[in-house]
């Protein structure tokens, strides 16, 4: 019997990164249980980044962010998101964000924005991929292998998300196979987006951990289904190159060129549907085998 309630799952999520100021530079934002063992990352760094642009002013958008994930966030708490304004230029300014939850940092993120300016222009072309259309959305595959997730997070998975994704090459957690390093999915918001683009950019910041990790772990043939497995984000920086809209079909590319020591690191890159490419990522995750555990 399903436990999914019918809501506005999206209009919930833009809530959830919209934030609490309760003091000057300093923002609470309620957390989601994903069905996680934690706070999801993406979570963090989706209002991390709110806290931190609600600071700067309307004609400045971020340009990059580098961020830690230091502990383990309670997904049944809220976190308290503290901004220090570090620098204001004439063309950049600089944010430190520190979230905090049961008197503890959990997590740290500095960005940086810029005012628009002219300048030359290049960028890697999209890879020759399928477009969305044809394509099966992932939630359709999660309820058809349903019987085969871990129970703690059945019944969130096969809820409606505010994210809609669409898997090139899916792996199916039932039976894992060895693949490349890869990995791409065209993703948008289910429904219209405000024109702000500052939620945009935390809205990507949000998405832009998803697979991450499973993608590094793609070439082991075990995804992070795996009791087995444990992962979690460790640090992850992101720079935005040119302007987009999240309710758009947007590819997102992935390909990891190292494991070793029980980290995996995944580059990624965002494009729109004709080809822009609108933003970049890296992330190193922890991908710890307890084998021996089992």
């Amino acid at each position: 019997m399903s436990v999914c309630v019918e809501k506005n799952v999206l209009e919930e999520l833009l809530q959830l990164l919209k934030l609490e100021k309760i003091e000057e530079n300093i923002f609470r934002g309620q957390s989601q249980d994903l069905g996680y063992r934690a706070v999801f990352g993406g979570q963090v760094l989706g209002q991390a980044l709110s806290a931190a642009s609600q600071t700067v002013p309307a004609d400045r958008h971020t340009h990059s962010l580098h961020a830690y994930f230091m502990r383990p966030g309670d997904a049944t708490k809220p976190i308290v998101y503290t901004v220090d304004c570090i620098r204001d230029g004439k063309s950049f300014t600089t944010r430190r964000v520190v979230a905090v939850q049961k008197g503890h940092a959990i997590f740290f993120m500095s960005a940086s924005y810029q005012v628009v300016e002219p300048g030359f222009g290049h960028q890697k072309k999209m890879p020759d991929v399928q477009g969305p259309t044809g394509l099966e959305p992932d939630i359709e595959m999660a309820r058809r292998l349903g019987d085969h997730l871990p129970p703690g997070i059945r019944e969130k998975v096969l809820c409606d998300k505010p994210i809609e994704l669409r898997p090139i090459d899916p792996i199916d957690p039932s039976r894992p196979e060895k693949k490349a390093p890869s990995c791409a999915f065209w993703f948008r918001a289910i429904g219209p987006m405000p024109d702000d683009p500052a939620v945009h950019q935390y809205m990507l910041a949000y998405a832009s951990d998803f697979g991450m990790v499973p993608t590094s772990l793609r070439p082991h043939g075990h995804t992070v289904w795996n009791p087995e497995i444990q992962t979690a984000s460790l640090d992850h920086a992101m720079w935005f190159h040119r302007d987009f809209r999240m309710d758009n079909w947007m590819l997102f590319e992935m390909n990891s060129p190292s494991a070793s020591g029980a980290r995996g690191l995944t580059v990624g890159r965002f494009f729109t549907r004709e080809g822009v490419l609108v933003a970049s990522v890296a992330q190193e995750g922890l991908i710890r085998y307890h084998k021996d555990d089992a």
